[in-house]
């Protein structure tokens, strides 16, 4: 669509569009690995900013205690395994389950009020429910009208917006299964909400339909006139990763980080991949690593040496780590640096010709992994 079509749509569903506000930026202070906020955290605008949410149904607890923070603007990807209690919680920021416990805003309006938020906000929840039978324009139709939101150009420039403007007039249940996700989502942004909930839109696609997703996504984030805040709930984590800006990890109903995505890759481990000229030197080389301190693997002809977060090998009197400043044990990329220096000039020492010295970049999966197995961990601690 059109700039000023867009413009001219929107100046007709709201009187007044409201102030351009800032962009999304990332978190001032250290990222804490159990979503804990710093001070300034709170200066930057928000639009969720909920705190001690929780659910219970019963004596099970499915929500519990979480502080939840996702800045205007942001595309944030929520994730966590199944039974995280990922759905219920977009179900009680939605206003669809009554939550136990918490209080915040949504939108700038209070979480208790949905009713003052939920004209500004389009979900996808779970399935679709469309009607089979209809046109993809007689079902938006359909539920415009419902919503009181009903205009026909709106309509076409929905359907063009995710892509279906030449299916428009075919039947629904000729569409494929990514077709119908689109659909939905063209349902969601009738309102021009400025939040969009998507629970889980890549949902059985095959690869082409998630890639397409992927790019709808990016898309549905950027406004002329205004941003949009975009909340993706989804199990595929390599997506998550490209798409989203902001993350929040939830495991067993609690909150295990939210932030930007490089504060969760950066508190992961370092690792680097080593690779002699001479298979005979693959022996010594690993006992090399494993000198200064690293965990060592062999694989093949490589030998895969990982410092983990937060810690320093032999403490900073390893050869390694000599004549680093303080700054360069505090900064990740310095600490590498220092690292790959070291391993180096120890190889060099003791006659190892390196071929190959490669940083590996620790992945969200990994990190997403290592995270849930603590909260595990724990509360198997907790129960004994």
């Amino acid at each position: 669509m059109t700039q000023s079509t867009q413009q001219r749509r929107r100046g007709e569903s709201r009187p007044a569009s409201p102030p351009a506000r800032l962009p999304v930026q990332a978190a001032t202070g250290p990222a804490s690995p159990r979503g804990g906020r710093s001070p300034a955290d709170d200066a930057d605008p928000a639009a969720v900013d909920v705190r001690g949410l929780s659910k219970r149904y019963g004596r099970r607890t499915v929500v519990h205690d979480l502080d939840l923070r996702i800045p205007i603007g942001a595309v944030a990807g929520f994730i966590g395994p199944n039974g995280a209690g990922k759905t219920t919680t977009l179900r009680m920021l939605l206003g669809l389950v009554r939550p136990t416990t918490g209080q915040g805003t949504v939108l700038g309006r209070p979480l208790t009020e949905p009713a003052g938020y939920l004209p500004r906000v389009g979900a996808l929840i779970e399935s679709p429910a469309l009607y089979p039978r209809l046109s993809a324009r007689r079902n938006l139709e359909a539920l415009a009208i419902l919503a009181g939101q009903y205009h026909p150009s709106w309509i076409q420039e929905v359907l063009d917006e995710v892509g279906l403007g030449e299916r428009a007039d075919d039947e629904v249940r000729s569409y494929s299964l990514g077709m119908k996700q689109r659909l939905a989502i063209a349902a969601a942004l009738l309102g021009d909400p400025d939040l969009l909930v998507l629970d889980e839109p890549t949902n059985g696609l095959d690869p082409m339909g998630i890639r397409l997703m992927r790019e709808l996504i990016r898309d549905l984030s950027i406004r002329d006139n205004r941003p949009r805040t975009v909340v993706v709930s989804s199990h595929l984590l390599a997506e998550v990763e490209q798409i989203c800006d902001w993350i929040i990890v939830v495991d067993g109903g609690e909150l295990a980080y939210q932030g930007p995505p490089d504060g969760l890759l950066s508190a992961g481990a370092s690792r680097v991949t080593l690779r002699p000229e001479h298979l005979d030197d693959l022996g010594m080389l690993a006992d090399l690593a494993a000198g200064l301190g690293l965990a060592v693997e062999r694989a093949g002809d490589q030998v895969m040496a990982t410092l983990p977060a937060g810690e320093a090998p032999n403490g900073s009197a390893t050869p390694w780590a000599a004549g680093a400043s303080e700054t360069e044990h505090d900064d990740p990329q310095e600490a590498m640096r220092a690292l790959l220096g070291g391993l180096n000039r120890a190889a060099h020492a003791h006659g190892i010709t390196l071929v190959e010295i490669a940083p590996s970049r620790v992945t969200l999966e990994e990190r997403y992994t290592g995270l849930v197995a603590q909260g595990a961990g724990r509360r198997t601690g907790d129960a004994a």
